[in-house]
Formats: C-alpha cells, sequence, structure tokens
C-alpha cells in the first residue's frame, strides 16, 4: 500500500519529470542547464515547461474564460516576461515584443496568459523590491491590460499596427529602448562575435568562449543542409545567401540550454563587410505541451505539421507583426531546425533594476497588452473570414465578470509560484544543488 501511494508523491513526479526531459544531455550540457535552472525559482520555471503543462494542460478552470474554439488562437507557449525583448523590425526600428516561438501552438489563450503573470510573480519576488501586495496589483494591471486589449476591436483594426518603440513607449521601457538604440547596432553585433582576417575576409571569432568550430565533415554536411533551406522561406530561393562562416553555438537560453544551434555568417545586402547578416539555426524538437497530449491529440497534431520547423514557421508569422525575411527551417542529421536573423538589438528588458512600484505596474499593463495583441493577430491568421472572432470569443466567455477574471489569474498565478518554489527546492536537494 505504501508503495502504491508513492506515486503521487510530487517531489518524486518531478525530480522524474525533470530527470526524462534531459535524458538525451549528458555531462556539461546538462550541468550547465542545471545550474542555471538552480540560480532562482524563476530560472527554474524557465527550465522546465514540461511541469507546467503537466499541471496545467487539463485544468478545468479554463471553462470559465475559454475553453471554446473562439479563444484558441496561435499562443507563444512558454510566456513569460523574458521572452519579451528588443530587437528590430522590418523597418529598422527598435522594438519590443515577444520573440521566442520555439514552443507556440494553437491552443486557449489562457495558457499564455496564466503563465506569463506566474513568472511576474516569481521575477519580482526574486527582485526584492516588491512585498506581495506589490506584486498582486502587478499581476491585476497585466490581467486588466491583457482583457482589455483583447476585447478591444474595430473595423479599422485590420490596417493598425501596434508595437513599442522608444517614440510611442512611456518609463521605464522608453529609456530602455534609447539605450540599446544607442549601445547597439550591426558593426557591434558584428564586432562581438566575428573578426576580420588579415585577407580582408569576415568570419566568426572562434576563440569565444560560446562558440565552436565545425569540423571539415560536420560543415560539409551543415552546408548541404543550408542550400535546401533556401527553398523553405517564405517567396523561395530568389535571393542567394553567400556563406561566410559558420559554428556551432553554445551555452544559450535555460529551457534550451544544451539544444543544437548554429550561427551563420552571410554577406550582407549591400555586399559591405560592416552589412552581414548573423542567421541563429536552432533544433526545434517540439513544445512541451506534447508531453501532456493524449494520443488521439497527438495524433491530430501530427498530422497537421510535417516537422516542426514548419510548425515554428508558421507561429512566427501568426504572431510577429512583421516576421523577418530570412525565416525558415532545415533539415539535418535527423534534427529539424528554424532559422531566422539574430537582431543586432536584440536584448532583454533588465527586470532585476525595477525598483517602483509605478514602473513594475507599467511593465505589467505592457506585457498584457502585448500579449494580447499578439494573439490577436494571430487568430486572423487562422480565422481570415472572422477577423474578430477571437476578441468576440473571449468578451462572450468574460462578459461582465472582469473582477473574477482578474481575480482568477491573481489565484493561478500566486498559488503556481508558491508551488513552483516547493518543487525548486526539491530539485536542488535531489541534484545536490542547494
Amino acid at each position: 500500500m505504501l508503495k502504491e501511494l508513492t506515486l503521487h508523491n510530487r517531489a518524486q513526479q518531478v525530480i522524474q519529470a525533470i530527470s526524462d526531459n534531459n535524458e538525451d544531455r549528458d555531462g556539461a550540457p546538462r550541468k550547465r542547464k542545471f545550474d542555471a535552472m538552480a540560480e532562482s525559482p524563476y530560472r527554474f520555471f524557465r527550465g522546465t515547461s514540461h511541469l507546467f503543462w503537466q499541471d496545467m494542460y487539463h485544468d478545468w478552470r479554463f471553462v470559465l474564460f475559454g475553453g471554446v474554439s473562439s479563444t484558441q488562437t496561435w499562443i507563444q507557449g512558454d510566456a513569460h516576461v523574458y521572452n519579451f525583448g528588443a530587437f528590430a523590425n522590418h523597418e529598422g526600428e527598435v522594438i519590443y515584443g515577444l520573440d521566442d516561438f520555439d514552443d507556440a501552438i494553437v491552443s486557449d489563450y489562457q495558457y499564455d496568459l496564466w503563465r506569463l503573470a506566474i513568472s511576474l510573480v516569481l521575477d519580482s519576488r526574486a527582485n526584492g523590491d516588491f512585498d506581495a501586495s506589490d506584486i498582486a496589483k502587478a499581476v491585476k494591471v497585466l490581467a486588466r491590460s491583457y482583457l482589455h486589449a483583447a476585447t478591444r476591436y474595430e473595423a479599422n483594426d485590420l490596417d493598425k499596427e501596434v508595437h513599442f518603440t522608444a517614440d510611442t513607449a512611456g518609463k521605464p521601457l522608453k529609456e530602455f529602448l534609447k539605450k540599446v538604440a544607442k549601445k547597439k547596432d550591426r558593426q557591434r553585433m558584428l564586432g562581438k562575435w566575428t573578426r576580420v582576417q588579415k585577407n580582408g575576409k569576415r568570419v566568426f571569432d572562434a576563440t569565444k568562449p560560446k562558440l565552436r568550430r565545425l569540423s571539415p565533415q560536420a560543415r560539409k554536411q551543415f552546408m548541404a543542409a543550408f542550400e535546401a533551406y533556401r527553398k523553405t522561406r517564405e517567396g523561395g530561393d530568389s535571393e542567394f545567401f553567400r556563406v561566410k562562416d559558420v559554428v556551432r553555438r553554445i551555452k544559450a537560453g535555460t529551457g534550451s540550454l544544451g539544444t543544437p544551434r548554429f550561427y551563420v555568417l552571410i554577406e550582407g545586402p549591400g555586399g559591405e563587410e560592416h552589412d552581414d547578416v548573423i542567421l541563429d539555426i536552432k533544433q526545434q524538437d517540439g513544445p512541451s505541451v506534447l508531453e501532456a497530449m493524449s494520443p488521439e491529440e497527438r495524433k491530430v497534431y501530427d498530422d497537421t505539421y510535417e516537422n516542426e520547423g514548419i510548425r515554428h514557421a508558421r507561429a512566427f508569422r501568426a504572431l510577429a507583426e512583421h516576421p523577418d525575411r530570412y525565416l525558415g527551417w532545415l533539415t539535418m542529421d535527423g534534427g529539424v531546425f528554424s532559422v531566422r536573423e539574430r537582431s543586432p538589438f536584440k536584448d532583454d528588458f533588465p527586470t532585476h533594476k525595477l525598483d517602483k512600484k509605478k514602473d513594475l505596474k507599467k511593465m505589467a499593463a505592457l506585457w498584457g497588452e502585448i500579449l494580447a495583441t499578439e494573439h490577436k493577430r494571430a487568430s486572423r491568421t487562422l480565422n481570415p473570414d472572422e477577423p474578430f472572432l477571437f476578441e468576440q470569443g473571449v468578451q462572450a466567455k468574460v462578459e461582465d465578470r472582469e473582477d473574477d477574471f482578474v481575480r482568477l489569474v491573481l489565484s493561478v498565478a500566486e498559488d503556481y509560484a508558491d508551488c513552483v518554489e516547493v518543487d525548486y527546492r526539491c530539485f536542488l536537494e535531489a541534484f545536490g544543488l542547494g
């Protein structure tokens, strides 16, 4: 009887799930990921999205404000405050928005909203400058901001572009974006990752601790796969990309730490050494939600997407306002890899520097609005004949129960953040990281 009861031991389940999820990583890659997860409950949360999906995928509370076809859209799938960031749009403006679509999938909007709210609680607790009341208020602002943006629509909304730049954002995001625009550009990015040889050719600087040279055989294999990638781009292979160098990228991310990844240096559009482009090529193993799906749901998923690169590209094009022109995918050595440009302005908002309650609430409002805006945009790619289906669906489910909606988001965020902290302590003890 005792043995049967231990099957419901939370600590045992968590440790087993973490071990299973990282069984393909061993040695140094596994250690690097676990060390990163050990830094804080928030980093642990980022590195264990599979636990979130196992716990939340069948949560009955979704029916209260969703759980119907009209409230489904492309979701980011791993929403948290550090999956928003600065990058350049198609016009070269430095903007702030969602910048990671590795776990994106079509599902109910609340998965993203709940996960984002949980991350806000965990990150704010780690910050140390806010008490429980401050954090609760910020979560409420996040939830209301999301709801107001998600249910707001007019006929001319289809022609509107909603993004935040240094010109349109208020403090503290305005200062952050101004700083990014001032301190980052393509030349600085190239200076960080590459060097110019005596013959004038630019190549990656493989002395950097996060870059590794490929063997001649691995490079040859990669170049063959890269040729096929050009045809996966929207518009086909009308452009010729002259590859100048390729390296392996290591020590990137938290949840994806240890995932095979490459940087490719290609000739820039002007043919000058200072306008070269870096492509970020990352293996896509499938979103974490797959582990929580039933066999029937998994079959539908497999029938819908030929491979994970196609899913990633579809999600990127649906959620992002202007997906980069290099977006595509390739297959190599049995794996599928996404391809996208590495933005010269790539940067994360430093939440650890937030020390004012009003600034925390301002950022919470922005996160909620951005998430809702991208959910609405993505829904229109799924329902082109009913462009406001998502807005109307959320509105119909919430009706005049806005306060109840906000209370539910807060309850989920606070309670699950508590659970994450318990799981985190179990993780530290089990793997000797305390």
